[in-house]
């Protein structure tokens, strides 16, 4: 299992494109049910972003690179940012019934 936190902040124009464009993403996930993955999407009063994805691959393989809401979604990402995505793998600390770990 692998668990990726990534993080941005949006210019304040496009900050609103960016959440209708993660929207579409979840609703193209919703339908399709890929197996294997769990993805959750914040958006932050500052028009930050953080997105925790976690696939069941360890080779950090992912579900959601082949949907066309995400591919979508990932063209232009550095045209709507003020900060850049940092990527970084991801260990619970901590967890009380917010992700499922098993």
């Amino acid at each position: 299992m692998r668990r990726t936190l990534i993080r941005y902040k949006a210019r304040p124009e496009s900050a609103e494109k960016n959440a209708e464009l993660i929207a579409a993403v979840f609703a193209e996930l919703k339908d399709a049910k890929p197996a294997g993955l769990r993805y959750l999407a914040l958006r932050l009063e500052d028009d930050s972003f953080v997105h925790l994805v976690v696939t069941d691959a360890d080779d950090g393989s992912s579900p959601l690179r082949e949907l066309p809401a995400f591919q979508a979604f990932q063209s232009g990402i550095r045209d709507r940012c003020d900060e850049m995505p940092l990527v970084r793998s991801a260990r619970i600390v901590g967890n009380y019934r917010m992700l499922e770990t098993e």
